[in-house]
């Protein structure tokens, strides 16, 4: 469906292709279904390229970070300064995304879609900051549809300017203190799934500390509910997370693969597909996080991640981890012998082994 900002046309996948990537996957020198979940991955990233030998070109994991209001009423453990701080991390190069990204030759993006904090013009920071940080979503919506669009659009630039650069696979992650609480009430609008399922510990909140943080949910959804995804996003949202919105659309628009992260990056997607179904084609699950809600949001999208690892730090340290099994996909259906190209006998067909 088209944005109010901007149309989006995200095709699903041509599948015409898909019976010569299958019989190709399946000459390979193995038994079929050997390379287990790579297989049905070689199918996918063949069906998203429309290329029996699928590549990936100049990698790139986008970084948004936000502020969210509510962070002051103490739905985190952290105080709402970590954010910034977290930032001149990344800009340093020390945080954990920055290591992995290095390890897989990634091109790291790190953008200020609205921190509590004045950077200044700095080397590295893409400035696409709307405000200060949302408003206390349990008081009033998080923003208005004007700043939520402008975030979208925001996102959408910074994809534009990352696949000039011949860019064809993008990871996604976030920072923001605070945010897996509004990743909670994200998911639950969309999903309907139980509020108390959907809420974790986060960054290490202690029992007291969860159930305040679910009180305070619970107050947020007496001010409003419902389940229209813009207006979940505009009323409990981060814009951190309508800029990785827009940027999920840009991406899928634009034919890449898109590496999706941890729970508060998948409810970002819960809100991109509800927009527009056809980006799911498109999208490559990294792991699954140690949040509780993030194993029921996949079970909800009816996908399986490519790793299970009790992670939960976010800033798309998942999407780094899970790029070199998504490269090393390409390779195996590019370089491996086929049983005629290699002489190895097949198995006989009808006869088990």
């Amino acid at each position: 469906m088209p944005l109010p900002l901007f149309p989006v046309n995200i095709s699903p996948l041509n599948r015409d292709l898909a019976a010569a990537l299958q019989e190709k996957i399946d000459q390979k020198t193995k038994p079929q279904g050997a390379l287990g979940r790579l297989e049905p991955l070689a199918l996918q990233l063949g069906l998203i390229q429309q290329t029996l030998i699928p590549e990936l070109k100049q990698p790139h994991i986008l970084v948004c970070a936000g502020d969210h209001g509510a962070a002051k009423a103490g739905v985190s453990a952290y105080p709402q300064d970590v954010t910034w701080q977290m930032v001149e991390n990344f800009l340093a190069g020390g945080a954990a995304i920055n290591v992995l990204a290095r390890q897989a030759h990634i091109q790291l993006v790190v953008a200020d879609a609205g921190v509590n904090h004045d950077f200044g013009s700095r080397p590295g920071l893409f400035d696409a900051k709307v405000a200060n940080g949302t408003n206390n979503y349990i008081e009033e919506a998080a923003m208005s549809k004007e700043e939520c669009l402008q975030a979208m659009e925001n996102g959408r630039q910074t994809v534009k300017d990352i696949a000039s650069k011949g860019c064809n696979v993008l990871g996604f992650g976030e920072m923001g203190i605070g945010n897996t609480a509004s990743a909670s009430l994200l998911t639950h609008c969309l999903t309907n799934i139980d509020l108390e399922q959907c809420v974790g510990r986060g960054t290490g909140l202690d029992d007291a500390g969860l159930l305040h943080k679910h009180q305070l949910l619970s107050q947020a959804l007496q001010r409003w509910s419902g389940n229209d995804p813009l207006e979940v996003l505009m009323q409990f949202g981060g814009f951190e997370m309508a800029m990785l919105c827009g940027a999920m659309l840009a991406a899928a628009e634009a034919g890449m693969v898109l590496i999706i992260d941890g729970f508060i990056v998948t409810s970002v997607v819960l809100v991109a597909a509800a927009l527009v179904p056809e980006l799911l084609d498109y999208c490559v699950f990294a792991h699954c996080s140690e949040e509780p809600g993030h194993r029921l949001q996949l079970q909800y999208l009816g996908v399986r991640p490519l790793l299970d690892m009790d992670l939960r730090l976010g800033e798309g340290t998942g999407a780094a981890l899970a790029y070199p099994l998504i490269k090393s996909t390409c390779a195996w259906l590019a370089e491996m012998a086929s049983f005629a190209s290699a002489g190895v006998s097949e198995k006989i067909r009808g006869i088990d082994e």
